[in-house]
């Protein structure tokens, strides 16, 4: 998906498209990590990525109410949309990549990097975007376009480039930019976690109010640690999980004060980083257990993609799917993979291998 200076409505469609796919890209990692944590075990750490989680699906649903606000068709169905782990990210960040693996450092490293707020490091990039080739490994959506795209620093840069395409084209439209159907819009009563600040798009100042909630709860354009409601935006989450200890209020970044975070790093399902279904024995319960999450996980999406495009009580049997995941999540990772050593399974997330080559 090409992304360049939003100066048309098309332009604006293909941002919020990558949005939608950025926002999705980071749930796998995150649900992965949180599975791999055994029962009973690592339970601040369990809260933190799961608290992150449920937020990253309501900004998946902010940026679906953004795109259908101003005449978008949001769908999580099209090929492509879906991550292929190793990953880049959609707004096109370089400098690393983004794995399925299990909860250590090297994992919360890396959503830190996922997270990292605008100003961190800033001034190397020299707080400018730039245009290059396309990394190798980005991920894509399902409108591919040219061999340039926009690259940010930041998730929270994307999103700025995004709001100030709604102000340039709002000044030349007026209210005729949301042009979607109300109807259309996934309301409080709809979604599964009771509303959490799900807020309905229909003008400029709900639509900026989307975007802050989501820069707010730390993908990164504030430079504090807590936003004006007292929540701790997900950058500082998870280093907690890395200093060992709690933010408190008027704590400085990077040093925090309150009580101490537990980690116990080995008490997690050694599971193979980035599975494939080809790591998997054919007939084995494991192979099995593999289709059926992604099956269950194509499912999901086709449910979600239904609620955003006018039918936004199929938010509820979406909660269904979620506890059948959770429940696959732990059937593959207490299974060992065959013809390792000490490896066991995970989801794949081959959604599209699921379309193309179904066993």
């Amino acid at each position: 998906m090409s992304l360049h200076r939003i100066t048309d409505l098309a332009g604006l469609h293909r941002h919020l498209h990558a949005a939608m796919q950025l926002e999705h890209a980071t749930i796998p990692p995150y649900l992965t990590a949180l599975y791999s944590i055994m029962p009973g075990t690592n339970t601040e750490a369990f809260d933190i990525i799961r608290a992150v989680a449920v937020e990253e699906m309501l900004h998946l649903t902010l940026v679906g109410n953004l795109l259908n606000a101003v005449g978008g068709t949001p769908d999580l169905t099209v090929h492509g949309f879906v991550a292929s782990y190793p990953a880049m990210l959609p707004d096109g960040e370089e400098d690393f990549a983004v794995d399925c693996q299990r909860f250590s450092p090297e994992a919360i490293s890396t959503f830190l990097r996922i997270e990292r707020p605008a100003d961190l490091d800033h001034g190397e990039k020299g707080g400018r975007t730039i245009t290059r080739k396309k990394a190798r490994g980005t991920v894509k959506a399902g409108h591919v376009g040219p061999e340039t795209e926009e690259h940010f620093f930041s998730i929270g840069e994307f999103y700025k480039a995004i709001e100030d395409g709604l102000d340039r084209l709002h000044a030349d439209m007026g209210e005729a930019l949301f042009c979607g159907n109300p109807a259309s819009q996934i309301g409080p009563e709809y979604y599964y976690s009771g509303g959490g600040g799900l807020i309905a798009v229909t003008d400029l100042a709900s639509a900026k109010a989307a975007l802050d909630l989501i820069a707010e709860q730390g993908e990164g354009v504030t430079d504090t640690i807590f936003d004006e409601d007292g929540e701790i935006a997900h950058y500082y989450r998870f280093q907690q999980l890395l200093l060992g200890r709690y933010y408190r209020a008027g704590d400085a970044r990077d040093k925090p004060t309150g009580g101490p975070v537990p980690v116990d790093w080995k008490a997690v399902y050694p599971i193979k980083t980035n599975a494939r279904l080809d790591d998997f024995t054919k007939g084995s319960d494991l192979r099995e257990a593999a289709l059926e999450f992604n099956s269950t996980y194509a499912i999901f999406l086709a449910r979600l993609t239904c609620a955003f495009q006018g039918a936004p009580e199929e938010f509820i049997p979406a909660v269904g799917d979620m506890f059948h995941i959770k429940e696959l999540f732990h059937r593959l990772m207490r299974q060992s993979i065959r013809g390792t050593e000490g490896l066991n399974g995970a989801p794949t997330f081959e959604i599209d291998r699921l379309k193309d080559d179904p066993e």
